[in-house]
């Protein structure tokens, strides 16, 4: 009995040191003005790679925040953390619905991850889903948002993020789907990438029909009717919502037939899709970025 009770008090002190070290590191600090050459995620790939036999290399490419389109930063916004310009790195109300489908599916599988926590987790943590991983992730979550500014976090997440097997970063993903730099993305083009955040190794952005499709034109349509892309789109969107199908322009990835598009803000009353897909969170919620200048 007094041996269980040593073991169990062993393991408690191993887990207590093994969590606790996150409160202290790594330095969060460092990520004000320098970026990490690799990643937790790239490190995972590339050892799993090699259980494989595969010799390769993570490819990632690293641009500053200026130089990523907005329609991008848009885009993946509205699919994986609309509230991220006025939240403080966790949303409650997903964390609770998460925690009541795990409930119901009996393990832990829905993560209801935010921008930072999806940040802290790439940088810092490997894909594992368990129970102590996330209380790593919590802490990690909470020193970032502390450290780093809002558009720092978003710069590194859109850096780091997986696009693909081995692809990382919005630049990364751009060249590789695109051929072209992130700063040209498309409206179009910035919906499909941010259509597979949810499982980046399953979906690809070039995907025609299924998921991707569905999910890429209904963040389309909320961009488009937040204002971020021309009030001329309005007639492709009424076709969209018919149920037609609109036809893709192969040279710039959006719907043929659109007029130019514009960066501006400024048009009022939006309404969202009653079919936004599941893992499209808080979609109602316009950000002080598409209302005013970021944070």
């Amino acid at each position: 009995m007094k041996k269980l009770k040593i073991l169990a008090l062993f393991i408690f002190l191993f887990f207590v040191a093994d969590v606790g070290r996150y409160l202290v590191f790594p330095r969060i600090s460092t990520l004000i003005k320098t970026a990490p050459r690799e990643s937790a995620f790239m490190k995972y790939r590339v050892r799993q790679w090699r259980r494989e036999g595969i010799k390769r290399k993570p490819v990632r490419i690293w641009v500053p925040y200026s130089r990523i389109s907005p329609y991008l930063k848009k885009a993946v916004l509205i699919s994986e953390d609309d509230k991220f310009w006025k939240e403080g790195g966790f949303d409650l109300e997903a964390m609770q619905k998460a925690v009541e489908k795990d409930i119901e599916a009996g393990r832990f599988k829905f993560g209801a991850s935010t921008i930072t926590q999806q940040l802290a987790k790439n940088l810092f943590l490997s894909p594992a889903k368990n129970p102590i991983r996330k209380i790593k992730e919590a802490i990690l979550t909470w020193r970032i948002e502390k450290t780093l500014s809002k558009k720092r976090i978003l710069e590194l997440y859109l850096n780091y993020v997986e696009w693909g097997n081995g692809i990382f970063g919005a630049e990364a993903a751009s060249r590789h789907y695109f051929g072209k730099p992130a700063s040209a993305l498309s409206p179009m083009e910035a919906a499909r990438l941010a259509a597979c955040l949810p499982n980046p190794i399953r979906f690809s952005p070039v995907a025609r029909k299924g998921f991707v499709e569905r999910r890429s034109q209904t963040i389309y349509k909320i961009m488009a009717r937040r204002g971020v892309i021309h009030q001329e789109l309005e007639r492709t969107l009424a076709g969209i919502e018919n149920g037609d199908q609109p036809s893709m322009n192969q040279s710039n990835g959006q719907p043929a037939g659109v007029p130019g598009l514009s960066n501006s803000g400024a048009q009022q009353g939006v309404d969202v899709p009653s079919n936004s897909p599941s893992g499209m969170r808080n979609s109602s919620y316009r950000s002080p970025e598409e209302t005013g200048p970021a944070p």
